[in-house]
């Protein structure tokens, strides 16, 4: 009987018993006007009824908030960033931010009843691929979901935070055509990402813009790691043709070149020029410092947790898509195409 007691007293049991979502119980917990005055008469009863008292400190009747900061990894330097803006932003209204990762569970069920029960208000989901069913099931809970940098592309009512990674790429490669270079390469990300299709998309149009065909041998994968990109930039370095200048998928993948170079007897940037993607906090101490376009983690974060709050209390976005907006970052990795060798004739 005692568990049964305690049961009975959280969120999820007065949402089922009002036959709202948790979300809703929450709004009227805590105090917001966007609930119909029958539903916030239902819930109250039974807050009333069932002797609610939410966890504060020191036990206070003062509800404790909080949202999932969910990443598909934890490994990637841009996840402490994205960190800090979701966490500053949700501190400046009283949220706590829950991190982990997304849990294996395809059907999504599992996930939305953990989301349910704990109570939170929303998920942040980072750098994921999150299928139909899985929305499916956050929809059916009334369970608010924003994406950042999704792998696939989200459906138009699931919202999605990201950077202008198709000026991003067109601006890395309008830099090496302003140095000089013309056999520019690019080295791609996970080819299923849709961030990766953008800045490809940006590296073909700047070329095109410039009066140049891309050339297929100069475009290998990468998958956003150092060891792919290293093996993708051996093989170009063995044209017979090789490039002056890489454009890679990330500031990971730039670093694989750089390497890749240094084994081949190639300086950077006297011999070949290298543009990253990102802005990690590595790039400016890595030898030399490297050239890059900077994705604005930061505030990605915090524009994420706006949305996020705002979708938990019933209102209305201007846009399901916001991109925010890359800076080219110039440092010492590139320079003009070497002078070709006087022929000895």
């Amino acid at each position: 009987m005692a568990k049964r007691a305690v049961e009975r007293t959280t969120l999820t049991g007065i949402a089922e018993a009002a036959g709202v979502s948790v979300a809703t119980v929450s709004k009227v917990v805590n105090g917001r006007s966007d609930v119909s005055p029958e539903t916030r008469a239902r819930v109250e009863q039974l807050l009333v009824e069932r002797d609610y008292v939410a966890r504060g400190p020191g036990g206070a009747q003062s509800p404790v908030r909080a949202i999932d900061l969910t990443f598909d990894q934890l490994v990637n330097p841009n996840n402490l960033v994205i960190t800090q803006g979701v966490t500053q932003a949700a501190a400046e209204v009283g949220v706590d931010v829950v991190i982990g990762t997304a849990p294996d569970d395809p059907l999504g069920a599992a996930w939305a009843r953990k989301v349910i029960n704990a109570g939170r208000e929303g998920v942040i989901l980072v750098t994921s691929e999150v299928t139909a069913r899985q929305r499916a099931q956050f929809a059916q809970h009334g369970i608010p979901l924003v994406l950042i940098d999704p792998m696939n592309v989200p459906d138009d009512s699931v919202p999605s935070i990201g950077a202008t990674n198709f000026s991003g790429g067109m601006a890395a490669t309008e830099h090496l055509l302003k140095l000089g270079h013309r056999r520019i390469a690019m080295i791609e990300g996970r080819h299923d990402a849709v961030c990766n299709t953008a800045r490809l998309h940006g590296y073909q149009a700047a070329l095109s813009g410039a009066g140049l065909t891309p050339d297929p041998l100069l475009i290998k994968r990468g998958a956003f790691r150092f060891e792919p990109a290293y093996q993708a930039a051996q093989e170009l370095f063995a044209l017979d043709e090789p490039p002056t200048a890489v454009f890679a998928g990330n500031d990971l993948e730039a670093f694989g070149v750089i390497e890749a170079a240094r084994i081949q007897g190639l300086r950077v940037p006297e011999d070949v020029s290298v543009v990253g993607f990102d802005d990690t906090a590595a790039a400016s101490t890595s030898a030399p410092p490297l050239t890059t376009v900077r994705q604005p983690f930061a505030e990605i974060g915090r524009a994420a947790l706006r949305t996020l709050l705002r979708l938990a209390a019933g209102e209305p976005l201007d846009s399901h898509r916001v991109e925010l907006a890359t800076q080219l970052v110039v440092r010492s990795s590139t320079a003009p195409p070497p002078t070709p060798s006087p022929s000895s004739s």
